[in-house]
């Protein structure tokens, strides 16, 4: 059978839908010149790091991290990032906007208590903005509080939590807010989280500072944190990837 071109079909198609010349045209003009990837990245193999990620816990040291103005005071041990309970926050030394997320993350399995006080701690992005990290399997507690929502303003699509004790993953992507020059803001940041492969945060719109009506600070980049929450959370294998502005954001 003959092949037809796909220049062909194009404007068979456009002429079908009453498509004006000026249509055809430029399909025929846009033929073959779609710019594609802007740059090839490697994932690595699975479960490992893309090429272009900056790899904030490597299982080694604490080196990107600080807790308050001085050094970080978490444990490691055995490739593992431990919370020591009253320590403080561990926040990065860098700052972010866009980005991509990844890490893995593991309540202790003789986790007590209910609702919040269960191996709490969450990832506070520009210091602001929580997804929470808590022992949510088969809980019946507020949505608006479970592992992977956005603290008090989403909750997750669906609990995709495994038992106390295993190690979950989150992979969040997201977009910073946009202020102004006078701060005033432009675009609402937003979430999107994926907890153990699953979707639970769909481009969520972030609505200011979770939990709080503490004014937020306007910067693009800025450091994000994990919480001391007074629980022995573990995490493993953070990295982040710095993304492009959306389309719509670009000249």
């Amino acid at each position: 059978m003959r092949k037809t071109k796909p220049s062909v079909l194009l404007i068979a198609a456009a002429l079908c839908s009453a498509a004006p010349a000026p249509v055809v045209l430029a399909l025929l003009a846009h033929e073959g010149k779609s710019p594609g990837p802007r740059k090839v990245v490697d994932p690595g193999p699975a479960g490992g790091v893309p090429s272009d990620a900056i790899v904030l816990f490597d299982g080694k040291d604490l080196s990107r991290w600080r807790s308050g103005g001085g050094e970080a005071r978490w444990k490691v041990e055995d490739g593992v990032l431990t919370v020591v309970p009253k320590t403080g926050d561990l926040t990065t030394r860098d700052s972010f906007g866009d980005i991509q997320l990844h890490l893995e993350w593991r309540i202790p399995s003789d986790v007590k208590g209910e609702g919040e006080g269960r191996g709490n701690s969450g990832i506070k992005l520009h210091e602001a903005y929580e997804i929470q990290i808590l022992d949510s399997f088969g809980s019946t507690s507020s949505p608006l509080t479970q592992a992977g929502a956005v603290y008090k303003q989403h909750a997750p699509l669906v609990n995709a939590c495994r038992k106390p004790g295993e190690w979950q993953s989150y992979d969040i992507v997201f977009r910073s807010p946009r202020f102004d020059s006078s701060g005033v803001l432009k675009k609402h940041g937003t979430f999107t989280v994926l907890h153990n492969g699953v979707l639970i945060q769909d481009k969520v719109k972030i609505l200011g500072r979770t939990n709080s009506t503490k004014p937020v600070k306007p910067d693009l980049k800025q450091p994000f944190f994990l919480q001391d929450h007074g629980f022995a959370v573990s995490f493993r294998n953070i990295w982040v990837r710095e993304l492009e502005p959306e389309a719509e954001e670009e000249p």
